[in-house]
C-alpha cells in the first residue's frame, strides 16, 4: 500500500464522522422548516375568516398613497411598470419616479410619462445608489402610505387595494406583497417561478403567523408614513436596504405582514451569471444587516423575532457552509470507493427530498391559486442543484464581506420580456 493510499484510508473514519456531525444539523433544521406548511394553512384560514367578517382595514379609510419607483438604466421596463400602475382601481395615488443618474434614456421616458399624467412626479439625482434614490422619493412624496416598487414591477389592477387591506391595525408597520417572475422564457426563470410559490408565498405566510417576517421586499412593499418618520428612512450604506429597514420596524415593536393577493410581476435573472450576482448581493445584504443589528439576534427582548433571527442565522449563513462541506466530504469518500450509509440510503433520501418538495409546491400552488404553474413541474430535478448554487453564493458573500469588497446596487440588466398577464385575483375588492 502506497503512502497516499495509507493516508487516504486513515482519513476515511474522520471524513465519515465529519459527515455525520455536520450533516445531522442540516437534516434537523430541514425538518423544522417543514412547519411552514401547517403555519401557512392557518394563515389562509384566518385570512378567509377576516374576509367573511369584513374586518376593517386601512383600505376603508381610503388614504393617499405614494408609489415610489427608483430607477437606474431602466429604459427597457419603466414604461410597462408605470402603465400598469395607471390601470389601478385605486384613485388616491401619486407616482414618484426617481432617476438615479441613468446613462440611458430612462429620465427622458419618465418625463414623457409625467407630461401626460399629472399624478406622476419625476426626480433626478447623480448616481448614489438605490437607498439614496428611495430616500429622495420619500422626501418628496406626499402620501399617507409610502409604497415602493422596483422599476420592472408590473401591477395587477387590485395590487394597491390588496396592499392597503394588509394593514389591519395601528401596530401593522409594514406590508409585503407577493412578487412573481414575469419573464418565463428560460429554463432558469421557469424553475424560479415554480419554486417561488414555496420559497416566497408559503414561507412568508408562515413567518407572518409567528410575527417573524424578516423582509419587506423591494419589489413590492408599503409603510405608513408615520412609521418611517419614527424608525427613519432607508440606510444608504448597505445593499440590503429593504431587509435592514424591516428589522428596524420589528425593533420598534410593529408587525410586518404578508399580503399574498397583492401581486407584482417582476423580472427574475435569466442567466446563471445574473442569478449569481443577485443572490450574492442578497446574501451580502443579510450579512451587513446582521452586522448592523447583531444585538437583535437571539435577543429575547425582541420577542419571537429575536429568537427567529438566531434560527435564521443558522439556516441562512451556517448551514449553507455546512452543505458545501458535506458535498466535498461526500466527493472525497466516493472517490475512495466509500458510500457512507450505503448507496440505497442516499437514493432514498434524494427521492424523499424531491417528493417533499413537490408536495410543498403543490400546496403552495393551491394557496396562490396558480395551478397554471404546474406546467413547470419538469424543473423539479433542478432544485437540488439550485440549493447547492445558493449555498455557494453565501460562501462567496462571506468571503467578499471578510475581504471588505465594495458592495454596489449591481442591479439586473433587464430584458423587457413579459410572459404573463397580471391577473385580478378573486375578482372584485369590496370597499
Amino acid at each position: 500500500m502506497s503512502w497516499f493510499e495509507s493516508a487516504s484510508a486513515s482519513a476515511i473514519p474522520g471524513a465519515e464522522f465529519l459527515l455525520l456531525v455536520i450533516g445531522l444539523p442540516i437534516l434537523v433544521f430541514g425538518l423544522v422548516k417543514l412547519l411552514v406548511l401547517p403555519l401557512s394553512v392557518v394563515f389562509e384560514l384566518r385570512a378567509a375568516r377576516r374576509r367573511r367578517r369584513e374586518t376593517p382595514t386601512l383600505l376603508d379609510e381610503w388614504p393617499s398613497v405614494s408609489i415610489i419607483v427608483p430607477a437606474f438604466n431602466e429604459a427597457t421596463v419603466i414604461e410597462n411598470c408605470v402603465r400598469s400602475i395607471q390601470l389601478t382601481r385605486y384613485d388616491r395615488y401619486e407616482v414618484v419616479l426617481v432617476d438615479d443618474g441613468s446613462t440611458d434614456n430612462t429620465a427622458a421616458l419618465m418625463h414623457g410619462l409625467a407630461a401626460a399624467d399629472p399624478r406622476i412626479t419625476v426626480l433626478t439625482q447623480a448616481n448614489a445608489g438605490k437607498g439614496a434614490a428611495l430616500n429622495l422619493g420619500i422626501r418628496k412624496a406626499t402620501g399617507e402610505v409610502l409604497m415602493f416598487v422596483d422599476a420592472d414591477g408590473i401591477f395587477s389592477q387590485n395590487t394597491v387595494k390588496r396592499m392597503l387591506q394588509g394593514f389591519t391595525d395601528q401596530r401593522t408597520g409594514a406590508v409585503c406583497g407577493d412578487d412573481r417572475p414575469v419573464n418565463l422564457n428560460r429554463v432558469q426563470t421557469r424553475m424560479l417561478a415554480f419554486i417561488s410559490h414555496v420559497g416566497t408565498g408559503m414561507v412568508r405566510r408562515a413567518l407572518t403567523m409567528i410575527g417573524c417576517l424578516p423582509i419587506v421586499s423591494g419589489n413590492i412593499g408599503a409603510f405608513p408614513r408615520r412609521v418611517l418618520e419614527e424608525v427613519g428612512p432607508f440606510r444608504e450604506d448597505t445593499v440590503g436596504e429593504d431587509l435592514e429597514l424591516t428589522w428596524r420596524v420589528h425593533k420598534a415593536g410593529y408587525r410586518v405582514v404578508f399580503a399574498p393577493r397583492a401581486l407584482v410581476y417582476a423580472e427574475s435573472p435569466s442567466t446563471v451569471r445574473a442569478l449569481w450576482r443577485q443572490r450574492v448581493r442578497w446574501a451580502r445584504g443579510l450579512l451587513q444587516t446582521m452586522g448592523v443589528h447583531k444585538g437583535m439576534i437571539g435577543n429575547l427582548r425582541h420577542g419571537q423575532f429575536g429568537a427567529y433571527l438566531l434560527f435564521n442565522t443558522i439556516t441562512m449563513v451556517v448551514l449553507p457552509v455546512f452543505q458545501i462541506f458535506v458535498l466535498l466530504d461526500l466527493v472525497f469518500l466516493l472517490a475512495l470507493g466509500r458510500s457512507p450509509f450505503g448507496a440505497d440510503v442516499w437514493a432514498i433520501l434524494g427521492w424523499v427530498g424531491l417528493v417533499i418538495t413537490l408536495l410543498l409546491t403543490v400546496f403552495a400552488l393551491a394557496m396562490n391559486r396558480a395551478w397554471k404553474d404546474l406546467r413547470h413541474v419538469w424543473a423539479l430535478p433542478l432544485v437540488p442543484l439550485y440549493s447547492v448554487f445558493t449555498s455557494l453564493t453565501m460562501v462567496a458573500a462571506l468571503v467578499q464581506e471578510l475581504r471588505g469588497k465594495e458592495a454596489r446596487w449591481n442591479k439586473l440588466t433587464r430584458t423587457g420580456v413579459v410572459s404573463v398577464t397580471a391577473p385580478d385575483p378573486r375578482a372584485k375588492v369590496s370597499v
